[in-house]
């Protein structure tokens, strides 16, 4: 299973999320707030991940194999990040992402967002 811990992070990177989280709970406090849902991924897991809506059932959620993706270094030179209500649901709005995206771009000029990309991927975060 992939890592959700910090703790596998590039340094930049979690102290940038730690900002950022922070930043987001300021300004948006009634709102959902984010999680990290993925840190290191193996090179298995992220076959499995690519294989998903071409060779096996479901969405094509990347376009990276193994060794290709951020999540595959250790530490981790990408994050993923969903949202989560008080009352414990799960969020998918963009329009969090795309909050929570405008907030890192102002603390690091060294990451990118998947929200800007040409796939969309609006969960992840990474070192350029």
């Amino acid at each position: 299973m992939a890592s959700r811990d910090k703790n596998d992070l590039h340094q930049s990177l979690a102290q940038a999320y730690d900002m950022a989280a922070a930043e987001y709970a300021r300004l948006y406090p009634q709102h959902p707030q984010p999680f990290i849902t993925c840190t290191h991924r193996s090179n298995e897991e992220q076959d499995k991940l690519y294989a998903q809506g071409r060779t096996q059932p479901g969405k094509i959620v990347t376009n990276a194999k193994a060794g290709q993706s951020k999540h595959n270094s250790l530490p981790s030179k990408a994050f993923d990040i969903a949202f989560i209500t008080y009352d414990k649901k799960l969020s998918w709005d963009a329009k969090h992402f795309i909050r929570f995206a405008e907030i890192v771009k102002r603390i690091s000029t060294t990451i990118s967002c998947g929200c800007d990309w040409k796939f969309i991927d609006n969960p992840h975060f990474e070192l350029i």
